[in-house]
């Protein structure tokens, strides 16, 4: 039989009934965040590649070609800097422009340091003490953890990493409590009320599990490659099979029955007529396939937000990403052609008193993410 494409499964209203029950609706509505869901990781898959592609290829190439343009221009308002024919003032704003460019670039180029520190008003080191103090006593009010006076000062990195590791340690003590209290309450004699609840709660697992297993069970006996005598019918069964393994053992309940109507094992009059009890059942399993697929797209989209460096707050998307991506590059070649003019012009100190006046100075910012959890 050949493979069909896709088919969506939903309940429709019929002849018999014009309008769905509350059970169905839901049945329906779950079935959409499902595919919805799905789209969107499919979408990551797909425009993941490509974007691994361009960021390595091409923007990587153009942040370096941009970093070591702006480390020449720092050298170069340094020479500038000793140049007759600045005013006062001028110097005044040219020493600013120098420490705004050199503050973010310091760690990047070792003589870098020094010319920070030649023109700031503050001592690079101290002043990234400083802010790194104030993102431990941040860390430690927002986390509520206490990272200690022994935290190695030296970088960002190291604090976050010590962070990390409370929170860690934090964690796996509040499970092994939890543990803990699980088994102490499991201990204690238990009222008739809580055992008629457990007992209700078994049954209706039991009962969710069955209504799986019964989906299953009907396409494995339809499919069962050992049974089929034809090479190739058994080669088209057993892959078949594997997509209804896969699926049962990640209780995929949509999945097999999108398999049940790529076979032709059941029809539309089939899905209308679902029972309310085993609706009921369906819709509890589908509601976790939910929480599953949010639990995977967080966990991709984070994983992507860390991979390159994207801002936890900034809106992220995978109908986005590349054009994103395509608009910092051509920020990033704008930024380059700018600076390539500004290092031949000011080398005539006129063009620099006049291409100081258009410098607009902005407060150095820590470049550490605060958030990184």
């Amino acid at each position: 039989m050949a493979r069909i494409n896709h088919q969506s499964v939903s309940i429709a209203p019929d002849h018999n009934r014009s309008t769905l029950s509350k059970g169905q609706k839901t049945f329906n509505s779950l079935i959409q965040q499902i595919e919805k869901r799905r789209l969107r990781l499919r979408a990551w898959e797909s425009v993941t590649p490509t974007f691994q592609q361009r960021y390595v290829n091409d923007f990587l190439p153009l942040e370096q070609n941009s970093t070591d343009l702006q480390i020449q221009m720092v050298h170069c308002l340094d020479r500038a800097y000793e140049q007759k024919g600045l005013t006062n003032a001028e110097r005044r704003k040219l020493a600013a422009v120098i420490a705004n460019l050199a503050g973010p670039l310091a760690d990047e180029d070792d003589g870098l340091k020094a010319i920070y520190n030649k023109y700031s008003t503050t001592d690079y080191d101290s002043e990234t003490a400083a802010e790194i103090d104030s993102m431990k006593s941040m860390l430690e009010a927002v986390l509520g953890v206490e990272l200690g006076d022994d935290v190695d000062m030296s970088s960002p990195e190291d604090l976050l990493q010590r962070a990390q590791a409370h929170m860690e340690q934090q964690q796996a003590e509040a499970t092994t409590e939890a543990a803990a209290r699980e088994a102490r309450r499991a201990k204690r004699k238990k009222s008739p009320k809580q055992l008629a609840a457990e007992a209700r709660a078994q049954e209706e697992q039991a009962q969710i599990s069955l209504s799986i297993r019964e989906v299953y069970r009907k396409l494995a006996s339809a499919l069962h490659p050992d049974r089929e005598t034809d090479p190739r019918e058994r080669e088209r069964k057993t892959k078949l099979m594997q997509r209804v393994n896969e699926a049962y053992n990640k209780n995929n309940l949509l999945q097999l029955l999108e398999l049940q109507l790529e076979l032709e094992h059941i029809d539309q009059y089939s899905i209308n007529g679902i029972s309310e009890d085993r609706l009921k059942h369906y819709n509890k399993i589908l509601k976790e396939q939910v929480r599953e697929l949010d639990q995977e797209i967080q966990h991709v989209e984070t994983a992507f937000r860390h991979s390159y460096g994207i801002d936890p707050f900034e809106s992220l998307s995978p109908n986005t990403v590349l054009r994103n991506l395509a608009a910092e590059m051509t920020d990033l070649r704008h930024n380059i052609r700018a600076l390539q003019d500004d290092l031949i012009a000011f080398k005539d100190i006129k063009k620099l008193k006049l291409g100081l006046k258009s410098f607009k100075l902005e407060p150095r910012v820590p470049d550490f993410d605060l958030m990184p959890f």
